[in-house]
This record gives structure tokens, C-alpha cells and sequence, in this order.
């Protein structure tokens, strides 16, 4: 009887796509088919670890972005109203459709 297969790492991975730019961030993680409790404590450990430093990976881009955009539109002599910039910042603007 051959051995079980080992275990493939994982990887959390989160992509940003627009019109100008995309970027993927990703984090490896250990291999999540344990048995051990200890072992499936450590992985959750390591996991939620990760997802934060993710998402403060995601937030210091889109906001490294929000800046870029916001010195373009001031190049362009386009007045910024940075408080509705931020909260729609990476969504869709449904009033500029129409």
C-alpha cells in the first residue's frame, strides 16, 4: 500500500485589476490537512496571521493609488473631494453611467 499523498502548500491570495494597473498579493501557507489539534490551532494561527498582513498589504496599495489618482485630477485642474474619493474608492460609480 503506497503512502498518502504529502500534503500541497496552500497560498492566500488576493488580485487587484482596473483600468490602469493590477496587482496580486500572495501569501504562502502551510498545508492545512492535519490531524493533531495543535497542528489544525497552528495552521488557523497562521492563517488569520496572514489574511491581516494581507489586507494591510491591499490597503497601503489602493491607498498609494487613491494618491497617485488624486495628483493626477489635481494636475488636471480637477477639484478632489477626498472624503467621497476614499469611500468609493474601488467601486463602481453607478451616477457616472448614466
Amino acid at each position: 500500500m503506497a503512502p498518502p499523498p504529502s500534503p500541497k502548500p496552500t497560498t492566500l491570495t488576493a488580485s487587484y485589476t482596473s483600468p490602469s494597473a493590477s496587482k496580486t498579493f500572495t501569501h504562502s501557507l502551510p498545508s492545512a490537512a492535519t490531524t493533531s489539534t495543535a497542528e489544525k490551532t497552528q495552521y488557523l494561527s497562521t492563517l488569520r496571521q496572514s489574511v491581516t498582513k494581507l489586507q494591510d498589504e491591499v490597503n497601503a496599495f489602493l491607498t498609494e493609488k487613491m494618491e497617485e489618482d488624486k495628483a493626477l485630477a489635481v494636475k488636471a485642474g480637477v477639484k478632489v473631494d477626498e472624503k467621497k474619493e476614499e469611500e468609493n474608492y474601488g467601486e463602481e460609480n453607478v451616477e457616472d453611467e448614466g
